[in-house]
């Protein structure tokens, strides 16, 4: 039963791994990451992830799985260049993980994430990837040549063997780049990635821009769903420590080009389920195979940022679109649920897909900002008491009907 667990940690690994990883390297890439500094952070997001998971695991005997924020990564993917450059990015990364140690250590920075309606949160989430997952149209629509046997991989595993959809996709992503492209550029690929520090600066409009967002995305995408998924299992791990080690996770792994470091979401089923081991007290085995397994992954990054820039550009966010799906499905459903709520929510949502830049600060802060406003309006208007007029004409006539003066 012990190796039943082993596998099912590395399992997690393997997936949490293969169907994010273009997502983050993307991500770094697009806040003006070099190659070799993007391999670096993916390292880095590993060696944490991996060694907060052997910790927590270790510590309090509970299945906590530990991932990199992938909706993180696709925020970085749409904000795009910023003021400063790599530099400046990494110095929001740390201040994102400052936020996240706070959240553990005061009860209120989480109690203000609470605070933000659900639907604003997910139209948030959904503007963020919304781009990302158009990329297997525009893909298809440009190399169908490559694209086409990769989207039909993911929709037959999809249906199959859902867990395996996006990894499957991903290998004959490789297979088409191995038969189409260079002959030699996979096999030239450094066998480790080069440890790169870079010397974070702090820029207002980056903070704002990148920190505040992160965190926030973060915090609901990840760390709130990551809770909810170990309660659905009958775990209810201490948050507050968990946010520390994430946060100083995160911090350490900052300035060699880590975004960010949370509880897993997604991948979390697969090491707190029944089919990891029968004895719930066990379970914890799963989630320290899988800190070891994303050790041993991390030292794949060189290899991995030699094969995204041997892709087209649009293939590799495509892959990345593709794992992305279901969290733009359930941001979505979780955004326009709610009657009072919805049109603050699209407003949220216009707003953060835009993609729009005002005061170098990105479409996501302003999504919110318009969100929240339009819920206040709304709130305000529907607050407002009616005026004789717009009193249903039964109500008027009932009263003048009876004959009273």
């Amino acid at each position: 039963m012990r190796v039943q667990a082993v596998v099912a940690g590395l399992v997690s690994a393997v997936v949490g791994y293969a169907s994010s990883f273009t997502v983050v390297l993307a991500g770094l890439r697009a806040v003006g990451a070099t190659p070799g500094q993007a391999a670096s952070g993916l390292l880095a997001l590993c060696c944490g992830v991996g060694a907060v998971a052997i910790f927590l695991g270790l510590r309090y005997r509970m299945p906590i799985s530990i991932a990199w924020s992938t909706p993180g990564a696709a925020l970085l993917v749409a904000t795009g260049p910023v003021p400063g450059g790599f530099p400046a990015a990494v110095g929001a990364f740390i201040v994102c993980a400052g936020l996240i140690v706070l959240a553990g250590l005061s009860p209120w920075p989480a109690r203000a994430i609470a605070a933000i309606p659900r639907p604003i949160a997910g139209a948030m989430l959904a503007g963020v990837i919304f781009s990302l997952c158009t990329a297997p149209v525009r893909a298809v629509v440009d190399i169908p040549l490559l694209a086409v046997p990769v989207v039909l991989t993911w929709a037959v595993l999809q249906r199959y063997l859902r867990q395996w959809a996006v990894p499957g996709a991903l290998v004959v992503a490789v297979i088409a780049i191995a038969v189409h492209g260079p002959g030699n550029g996979l096999s030239s690929a450094p066998l480790l990635p080069a440890v790169e520090l870079t010397i974070p600066t702090l820029n207002p409009s980056v903070v704002v821009s990148i920190a505040i967002p992160l965190f926030l995305v973060t915090m609901a995408a990840q760390n709130v769903p990551g809770m909810a998924v170990m309660a659905t299992y009958g775990y209810t791990p201490p948050l507050r420590p968990v946010l520390v080690a994430t946060g100083l996770a995160s911090a350490a792994a900052a300035p060699f080009g880590g975004h960010a470091v949370n509880l897993a979401a997604i991948t979390a089923a697969l090491t707190a389920g029944p089919d990891t081991h029968p004895d719930p007290g066990r379970r914890w085995i799963a989630t320290v195979a899988l800190g070891a397994g994303q050790l041993t992954l991390g030292l794949g990054a060189g290899l991995a940022m030699a094969l995204v820039l041997l892709s087209p550009p649009v293939l590799v966010i495509a892959v990345a679109g593709l794992a992305l799906l279901p969290a733009l499905g359930s941001s979505l459903a979780g955004a326009v649920t709610e009657p009072e709520g919805r049109e603050a929510a699209v407003v949220t949502f216009v707003v953060t897909a835009s993609g729009m830049t005002i005061l170098s600060i990105g479409a996501a802060f302003w999504g919110l900002v318009a969100g929240g406003l339009t819920a206040l309006l709304l709130h305000r208007r529907t607050s407002i008491p009616e005026t004789e007029a717009e009193r249903p004409m039964s109500r008027v006539a009932g009263r003048g009907g009876t004959g009273r003066s």
